[in-house]
């Protein structure tokens, strides 16, 4: 799959038209915001590489780059825990999307077992920022499940 050349399209065409020509950063990724198709729940923000983009189009199971190990990363590979992309949106510059997604396994979209990534949130306390869990209990075990001691 090719993408055409974001040199090769007007701003018009970028910005209304019909050509998808995702806008890749220096690094060759582009953001991606992951919701719940159901309802709606903001469940992780990831990056994905031309590779990943492609897979994931093609195959209907979400893929992403991983930054911190520099490969592509099949969601769930390991926990179980995929996405069945549902819905994909691109913004108007083209250089994020906003994947809808059927989460399965588990029903966890974040490595700690929380069904969602903003699991905390952040309050003050003391005039300083701190981190208070707003969720329930994890749905797994990521000890359990990624074999960390």
């Amino acid at each position: 799959m090719d993408f055409p050349d974001q040199n090769d399209i007007s701003n018009e065409q970028r910005e209304t038209g019909s050509t998808f020509a995702p806008k890749f950063d220096v690094n060759g990724l582009i953001l991606a915001i992951t919701t719940e198709a159901r309802t709606g729940q903001v469940l992780m923000v990831a990056y994905m590489n031309e590779e990943a983009l492609c897979l994931t189009l093609t195959t209907g199971i979400v893929h992403y780059y991983s930054r911190s190990r520099q490969s592509l990363w099949k969601k769930g590979e390991t926990s179980g825990e995929t996405q069945r992309l549902i819905d994909m949106r691109v913004d108007c510059d083209q250089d994020a999307l906003l994947l809808s997604v059927e989460q399965t396994g588990r029903g966890a979209a974040c490595h700690t077992g929380q069904k969602s990534c903003f699991y905390r949130k952040v309050t003050i306390r003391d005039q300083k920022p701190s981190l208070k869990h707003a969720a329930g209990a994890p749905l797994f075990d990521p000890k359990k499940v990624y074999d960390r001691g």
